[in-house]
């Protein structure tokens, strides 16, 4: 028979076990809960870095994605790289400047970017009569060699239709340490809230004046606010190669992220006459 003092013992062992079980499941629940919001911060700043680097591209546009994506979601990989060419030796330029550089473009003149890349040559026509800053500043950087060896890091896919390119660090949040102001923004090409296919504009921060040296490049109709400054149009061959890099998706399946296609400007050139 159990006396008094042996169900006491058995009482308070059973009650200091409970105690450990209730702790233990508190401690795998705090680890849970840790793991949950560990990844909740994860994706916060993924999309901080998202919302710097396209730097708030918005979309208020519907969510239908390209015949690519969808190709490509359905069967749960991506398109083959066509980007067949090795990028040309060399690092991406580290120099930033203070200040935007002093204007030298004449205004009246015509003005071609060519985009080397490893998957073939963008050519770009720039606007120096309507966005007089933003292309005295991208020839400034293409002649310092800022774009060169450069990642196009970003293609959207889904609601908007761009490769965003012009970071050396690749990552989103580069730049040439100054700002430009915005131009251009009421241009006749930007009707009904659209930028057209074959347009190239300025990235910035979603903010005023905050442009830099990111740029994209848009391969579809794609409906965005008018705030992020037109300067330029890509040409036919250009066109051509922004479809291929387009047709390989991005490495997110989200329809939005780094390009599939390893594209790499070799070299970038501004010339004028």
């Amino acid at each position: 028979m159990v006396n008094n003092e042996q169900r006491r013992r058995q009482l308070a062992r059973e009650k200091f076990e409970r105690q450990q079980q209730r702790r233990e499941a508190a401690r795998r629940k705090a680890r849970r809960r840790n793991v949950v919001i560990a990844a909740g911060l994860a994706v916060v700043l993924a999309a901080g870095v998202a919302a710097y680097a396209s730097t708030s591209l918005t979309d208020d546009s519907s969510s239908d994605k390209s015949d690519s994506a969808e190709k490509a979601a359905a069967t749960g990989s991506p398109a083959a790289d066509p980007c067949k060419a090795k990028p040309a030796p060399g690092s991406p330029a580290t120099a930033t400047w203070k200040k935007e550089p002093d204007m030298s473009v004449d205004t009246s003149a015509s003005y071609t970017m060519k985009l080397d890349t490893t998957c073939g040559a963008i050519g770009l026509k720039l606007d120096a009569k309507n966005a007089p800053h933003t292309v005295n500043s991208f020839k400034f950087l293409a002649d310092k060699g800022f774009f060169d060896h450069t990642k196009c890091h970003r293609l959207t896919t889904s609601g908007i239709y761009v490769l965003q390119c012009g970071d050396p660090k690749g990552t989103g949040s580069g730049g040439p340490g100054y700002t430009l102001p915005d131009e251009n923004l009421k241009s006749p090409s930007l009707k009904g809230g659209v930028y057209p296919a074959g347009t190239v504009a300025m990235a910035n921060t979603g903010k005023p004046h905050t442009g830099g040296s990111q740029f994209f490049l848009v391969y579809q109709d794609s409906k965005l606010p008018p705030q992020y400054t037109p300067f330029g149009t890509i040409d036919a061959d250009g066109m051509k190669v922004l479809k291929k890099l387009a047709a390989a998706g991005e490495s997110s399946g989200q329809g939005d992220g780094a390009p599939n296609a390893s594209v790499v400007i070799d070299k970038a050139a501004v010339t004028g006459s």
